[in-house]
């Protein structure tokens, strides 16, 4: 792959990690879901934040674990370490000489640290920046897509997939990771263009909180699917800007390996 390419599938790696599947609000649902989840909708978003461990897989085209702590008040923020574990993404970060990175996730853009050969590329600057505003015009609907679910991953987001379920139900009480909850399930129709969720499950604790989530999809490269546990709920977030000295942006680097 050439290295303008390999900047825009660290771009789908980086959105992957905290993908949610619908970029819209939920259209109303089918049946009366239980009023217990639009109290764990109304508790999860107002926590605003919380420590994630997720899961990602998505077809052919990519596998990856993250882990790190999210807020979703005001805009995502948060820093994450991400560990590329299969598909051609993560064949192609290896090949570069990276198998994880450190993601930072601002308001307004998103930042990922390179490994040395990639620094290298880049003229020896180790944090490549993602302007949101910049992913749509750069990579057509692939960056209208990462754009979305990087403005969309609040952990309540997936409460209210199910809020909007044609068959919401409750499935009992489960421990999960030693908590008490309860595991409601359903079917959604989204597109989100790249990814359909056709199915989602929450535990919810006795809190009202978000304990675990598990979407299921489809893609044109495979079957999609996202396990995450969160945990800490309202614990401190820090992501701080890299340097600017130390940090390349992604559309300049784009047009520089571009000739452009």
């Amino acid at each position: 792959m050439k290295r303008a390419g390999l900047w825009a599938a660290l771009a789908l790696v980086l959105a992957g990690s905290v993908a949610c599947t619908t970029p819209d609000e939920p259209e109303v649902a089918a049946v009366r879901p239980p009023a217990a989840l639009r109290s764990a909708e109304r508790a999860t978003r107002e926590a605003a934040s919380a420590k994630v461990e997720t899961s990602t897989v998505m077809g052919r085209l990519m596998s990856l674990t993250a882990e790190g702590a999210v807020s979703w008040s005001g805009g995502l923020t948060g820093t994450l370490v991400l560990t590329y574990t299969g598909g051609s993404v993560a064949r192609t970060m290896r090949e570069a000489g990276t198998s994880s990175t450190e993601a930072r996730y601002l308001p307004e853009a998103y930042y990922a640290r390179m490994g040395a050969a990639l620094a290298k590329s880049a003229g020896g600057r180790h944090w490549v920046r993602y302007d949101y505003a910049d992913l749509e015009r750069l990579a057509g609907r692939s960056g209208e897509y990462i754009q979305d679910q990087l403005r969309h991953t609040a952990p309540n987001r997936s409460v209210k997939l199910l809020l909007a379920s044609r068959d919401v139900r409750e499935v009992g009480r489960e421990t999960v990771r030693g908590r008490r909850t309860t595991h409601y399930s359903g079917s959604v129709d989204s597109d989100a263009s790249h990814v359909t969720t056709e199915r989602v499950d929450v535990w919810v604790d006795e809190r009202h909180l978000l304990v675990k989530k598990v979407e299921k999809g489809v893609t044109a490269d495979g079957a999609y699917s996202q396990t995450a546990y969160y945990s800490d709920y309202g614990t401190k977030v820090a992501a701080e800007r890299p340097p600017a000295k130390d940090t390349a942006d992604f559309s300049e680097l784009v047009r520089e390996l571009s000739g452009g």
